[in-house]
């Protein structure tokens, strides 16, 4: 009796199910193992992290512990804020949070304040004026727009740091030290930002910024509401570059800041380490560390994901 073709292609279906299951999994275990460089290379940033929490968290006596501890045995807030201390009466287990070791206005909150101010100022400010200053290199015919456009790349190939007394002296003599014309107006110009977002209009269609001129829209109109929307994945990138990098400033807040009340957080953690730099006074600079540290992470967490989206649409891919 012959054998139907449908029958004798059972057994290897049969087998091809059977199958099937093994390869999947074998492919997940590998992909899991070619990740696996990337899982240790994570923990580098996570332990450090870890270990500034529970630093936070542990009372004075028990941070001068050796050997220390990696689970806080009594959690506490009083790096933060002890409200048992007293200056009259000297107490080893009670030493001032964060909050009470400046005398300022409003203690470490003025601190931050100062860098929530600045790092706000100069992130609106340098996007506007460096998506303004993109549209008009990267869609208009302007004389001279690529040496222009050349001179500003070969700005980036400056080290900052040889700027740094040029712009004291500027400073100085204009009479913005110690103020916040200072922290805001230098930090204003960023190259790299004007260079990305003019690779970004590249892929803008000139058709349609032509389009609004026939209807009658002016210059400023289409970079505010054709422009601006279409470089929001863009900004959003380049928002994490500057937000990061003027929340952690430091050398340029200590040229120019001249009193506590001006300082911005970097600057504020460095004085605290330098005038309270005792093993048991750890906690309140890891408490300082910690409140310096939050924002920017939140941030990141926030805008990620444009981050990502304005790598790919911005034409510096690989």
């Amino acid at each position: 009796m012959a054998v139907a073709p449908m029958d004798r292609l059972a057994p290897a279906r049969r087998r091809a199910r059977h199958e099937q299951p093994r390869a999947g999994g074998r492919a997940r275990r590998n992909r899991h193992l070619l990740r696996l460089p990337f899982y240790l290379l994570s923990l580098t940033m996570v332990v450090p992290f870890y270990w500034l929490v529970i630093t936070v968290l542990k009372p004075p006596t028990e941070l001068s512990r050796i050997p220390p501890s990696f689970v806080p045995e009594s959690p506490s807030f009083v790096n933060f804020h002890d409200p048992e201390w007293s200056a009259e009466r000297v107490n080893p287990g009670h030493l001032q949070g964060v909050f009470q070791r400046f005398q300022v206005e409003f203690g470490f909150w003025r601190f931050l304040f100062n860098s929530v101010l600045v790092t706000t100022a100069i992130t609106v400010g340098a996007l506007l004026i460096c998506s303004l200053a993109a549209y008009v290199i990267a869609k208009h015919r302007i004389r001279g727009r690529r040496v222009i456009f050349l001179m500003i790349i070969a700005s980036m190939m400056v080290p900052w740091q040889t700027t740094l007394i040029p712009n004291y002296v500027i400073m100085r003599n204009l009479g913005w030290l110690d103020t916040y014309t200072a922290y805001i107006v230098p930090g204003l110009a960023k190259a790299f930002v004007l260079f990305f977002l003019v690779q970004f209009l590249q892929s803008v269609p000139n058709e349609l910024i032509q389009a609004a001129r026939v209807d009658g829209a002016g210059e400023w109109r289409i970079w505010w509401q054709i422009v601006l929307p279409l470089l929001r994945p863009a900004l959003a990138a380049m928002s994490i570059f500057i937000v990061l990098a003027e929340w952690n400033n430091f050398l340029w807040p200590l040229v120019i800041v001249q009193s506590d009340e001006m300082a911005n957080l970097p600057v504020a953690l460095a004085r605290l380490n330098s005038y309270f730099g005792a093993p048991d006074h750890q906690g309140a600079i890891m408490a300082g560390g910690f409140i310096a540290s939050v924002p920017t992470i939140v941030f990141f967490l926030v805008f990620q994901r444009y981050f990502t989206r304005g790598i790919a649409l911005s034409g510096l891919k690989g």
